[in-house]
This record gives structure tokens, sequence and C-alpha cells, in this order.
């Protein structure tokens, strides 16, 4: 599960693991929508391996449920308060300039 994980984790420079009915992960989309950012998400309660999937990224962001968990150049950044607490202090556009997710 971990190899799939990294695999998934990286194959954008923004990666959301969710769930289709989340109001966080919703909160989370549309934070980088606003900002130009396109993403992948992966909604867990959508994928087979989906409950598999969670408890390791649990295990990783060390709180269950774990979703979002939000992933930026293939490393982990965390839950939504990780994502807006480095929006607030000026550091997600900077760290998404990074991985490539923004050109301005």
């Amino acid at each position: 599960m971990a190899e799939r994980l990294a695999r998934l984790s990286s194959e954008r420079a923004v990666v959301i693991f969710g769930g289709s009915n989340c109001f966080m992960c919703h909160a989370v989309k549309t934070l980088f929508s606003e900002l130009g950012v396109s993403w992948a998400v992966h909604e867990l309660d959508k994928d087979p391996d989906g409950k598999d999937i969670e408890r390791a990224l649990a295990r990783m962001v060390g709180r269950s449920p774990p979703v979002p968990a939000v992933f930026i150049g293939g490393k982990l950044v965390g839950p939504t308060d990780q994502v807006m607490s480095l929006h607030l202090a000026g550091k997600l556009v900077p760290l998404l300039r990074q991985a490539g997710a923004l050109w301005l």
C-alpha cells in the first residue's frame, strides 16, 4: 500500500486525498482552484482500496480521519489546518511554485 500511496501522491504537483462528501476537502479544493492550481483528487470512498489508503494516511498524518490529506511536490503537507496555516503565513504560494503547481 505504501508503494501505491507514494505513486498516487506524486502523480501531479498537488494531490488531495479526500472523500466525495467531505466539506473540508471541498474547502481545500476551492482554495487551490482560486489560486489557479490544478490538482488531482483521490476520493477514498470511491476507491476499492480506500480504507487501506485511509489507514496508511492516518498513520502519516497522525489522526483519523486523515482527510483531506494534501501532498505538494510528492510530500505530505497535511490536512486542512496545515494547508490554511501555510496560506495565512504566506508560505503556501512559494511552496506551490517550487513544486511547479504555479507559474506566476
